[in-house]
């Protein structure tokens, strides 16, 4: 995996072309065209990279954006958000060695991670289970569950 790197503005709309290609088919593996991630605008998109408070990593292949997360930091605790990567790229790593990166690159201080999925979303499940995220709770959304999880940093 190429050294991620630090997303800003310019990389804004690349950044929503691959958030919705990646998140169609958690859609559809919800019965839930509406998700978020889908419903993002650019301008929002564009906010959230201005934020001081999040940190968004990217990988690039060949200047190609092919897999992206954010982490918004409050205090003790870091919120883990979408989590893409190029449905061609999908099942290679990628998600799992962004988030490793990720993790790392966390200002001193962060002791909780805490992330929401689908409960639909088999592979995104197994990853955070390998990363070492526990359940903590499941809220109703529609027809399906989001499936609450965290880790503990040491």
């Amino acid at each position: 995996m190429a050294d991620p790197v630090r997303l800003g503005e310019a990389d804004a709309g690349e950044l929503l072309t691959l958030q919705r290609a990646a998140f169609v088919t958690e859609a559809q593996a919800h019965g839930d065209p509406a998700l978020p991630p889908l419903r993002e605008t650019l301008d929002e998109l564009v906010a959230v990279l201005r934020d001081p408070d999040v940190r968004t990593w990217g990988v690039r292949e060949a200047g190609r954006l092919v897999s992206s997360v954010r982490i918004r930091v409050r205090g003790e605790t870091a919120e883990v958000g979408r989590l893409v990567v190029a449905p061609d790229r999908q099942g290679q790593g990628l998600g799992s060695d962004l988030m490793r990166v990720a993790e790392q690159r966390l200002p001193p201080g962060v002791r909780v991670l805490r992330l929401v999925t689908g409960e639909r979303s088999a592979g995104p499940l197994r990853l955070y289970t390998r990363l070492g995220y526990v359940e903590t709770a499941r809220t109703p959304e529609g027809d399906y569950h989001l499936v609450h999880l965290e880790k503990h940093i040491p």
